[in-house]
C-alpha cells in the first residue's frame, strides 16, 4: 500500500511540474467504486479551465487546490498512484503501470491535460482508492479524522511519550491507527520496529536480540527509553524515505524493506531475522 513517502513523492512531483497550469481537458473513469459521490460529467466540468494552485497531503491522502473549489481529493487505497507523462514519479511497485502501456492507462481514474501540454493521471489497478470532488477536503472525512501527519506535524518527544501511556493495544496496531498518527502503514511500522532491533548499542528492552520491541507489545508497558527509541526511529525512517523520493532502491541496505516478501525464516539483515517472519 502506498504510504506517506510514496504519496509525498507524488505531491512534490505535482508541485514541481503542475502548479500554475490551467486544466485544458479532463477525463474521469466511469467507475463509481473509485469515483465517490459525483458523476463523471459533473467531475469533468468542475475541473475544466481551473488552475492548479497547490498540492496538499495529510497522511496517505492528497488533494489538489484549484483557483476555486471544489477540489479533487485522492485516498490512495491499496494501489493508487500518480503518473505525470515524461516525469519519473515513484510508484508503489504493486501499482506500477508499464511505460509501454497505453496512455492514459486503462487503470486511469482521473486524467487531466494542462495548458502547457503536461498530462497527469491517477491510476488504481485494484480499485480500493477513492477519488472525490470536495469543497474543502481537509474539513471532512477521511482527512478530518486523521491524527497529526508523521512528517509535517511530528509530535515532540514529550507529547509522544504522554500519548503512549494509556494505550492498551499492541504497538504495531497503534502505529497503523491513522487517528493516532497519519501516514504510517505496514512497511513503515515494520521498518521502525526492526530498526530499533538493530540499534544494538541503544536500549535493551526484550531479551531476544532479534527485536527490542515486539510488534504486539502493549504500548502502555513500554519504558520511557523504548518510547524515545521509537520516536527517533519513526523520524529517521520517514525522513530518509522522503529524502530519496520513496525510491526503494535507494533505501539503506540495513532496512528490512528489501526482504519483506522473502519466505519466513529467510529474511536476514545484518545477521538478524526479521520480526516480520518470526514469533519473537
Amino acid at each position: 500500500m502506498p504510504e506517506l513517502p510514496e504519496v509525498e513523492a507524488a505531491r512534490r512531483a505535482i508541485e514541481e511540474h503542475c502548479i500554475g497550469r490551467k486544466i485544458k481537458r479532463s477525463l474521469i473513469a466511469d467507475d463509481p467504486k473509485v469515483i465517490d459521490g459525483v458523476s463523471r460529467s459533473d467531475f469533468e466540468s468542475s475541473l475544466l479551465g481551473k488552475t492548479i494552485v497547490a498540492a496538499h497531503r495529510k497522511g496517505k491522502n492528497m488533494w489538489l487546490q484549484l483557483d476555486s473549489p471544489p477540489f479533487p481529493s485522492f485516498q490512495f487505497g491499496m494501489a493508487g498512484a500518480i503518473y505525470i507523462k515524461g516525469v519519473a514519479v515513484t510508484k508503489y511497485k504493486r501499482s506500477a503501470v508499464s511505460d509501454t502501456d497505453e496512455w492514459p492507462s486503462k487503470y486511469s481514474k482521473l486524467f487531466i491535460e494542462l495548458d502547457d501540454g503536461m498530462e497527469l493521471s491517477f491510476t488504481d489497478k485494484r480499485r480500493f482508492a477513492k477519488v472525490r470532488l470536495l469543497k474543502n477536503p481537509a474539513s471532512v472525512p477521511p482527512i478530518s479524522e486523521l491524527g497529526p501527519d508523521a512528517l509535517f506535524e511530528p509530535m515532540t518527544i514529550d507529547e509522544f511519550i504522554d500519548s503512549l501511556r494509556k494505550k492498551k493495544i499492541g504497538i504495531k496496531a497503534l502505529l497503523l491507527d491513522q487517528s493516532f498518527m497519519s501516514g504510517i502503514g505496514n512497511w513503515i511500522a515494520d521498518e521502525v520496529l526492526y530498526q530499533i532491533g538493530i540499534e544494538r548499542n541503544d536500549f535493551v528492552f526484550l531479551p531476544n536480540s532479534q527485536a527490542r520491541i515486539h510488534p504486539m507489545q502493549i504500548v502502555s508497558s513500554l519504558p520511557k527509553e523504548s518510547c524515545m527509541a521509537l520516536h527517533k526511529c519513526i523520524k529517521e525512517v520517514i525522513e530518509k524515505a522522503v529524502e530519496v523520493g520513496a525510491d526503494s532502491s535507494q533505501f539503506p541496505s540495513s532496512w528490512i524493506f528489501h526482504s519483506r516478501e522473502k519466505k519466513p525464516g529467510k529474511a536476514f539483515v545484518d545477521g538478524l531475522v526479521s520480526a516480520l517472519h518470526t514469533d519473537l
